[in-house]
């Protein structure tokens, strides 16, 4: 590519609109139904939680957020630390007999 060249405009197309508004529409609808029906499930019954219930939810919680956090914190280490670079073959140095020649292959 030449510096005079210019890169190719992004596609402006009237379909290409429509079908982003029409994915975004679709997307709050169905978290707009998604609210309807967690309130609805959330006010359905009359039964009440006992404190244990509760508790559990609270370390279910905690414990999720834990593994969570450790696991991205050993992702960021390995990063940092060059774990997940490629393999590379590092070669074995030729090793010399004892009289000091080496023998060739």
């Amino acid at each position: 590519m030449s510096a005079t060249e210019e890169p190719p405009a992004p596609s402006t197309s009237q379909g290409s609109k429509f079908a982003r508004w029409l994915v975004i529409a679709v997307l709050c609808a169905m978290l707009v139904g998604a609210g309807v029906l967690g309130y609805l499930g959330w006010t359905s019954t009359d039964t009440n939680v006992p404190a244990s219930g509760y508790v559990a939810l609270a370390l279910g919680v905690v414990f999720s957020l834990v593994v969570g956090v450790g696991l991205m914190a050993l992702v960021f280490y390995s990063s940092r630390k060059g774990y997940d670079e490629p393999v590379v073959l590092i070669p074995e140095p030729e090793s010399e007999p004892e009289g000091g020649e080496v023998r060739p292959r």
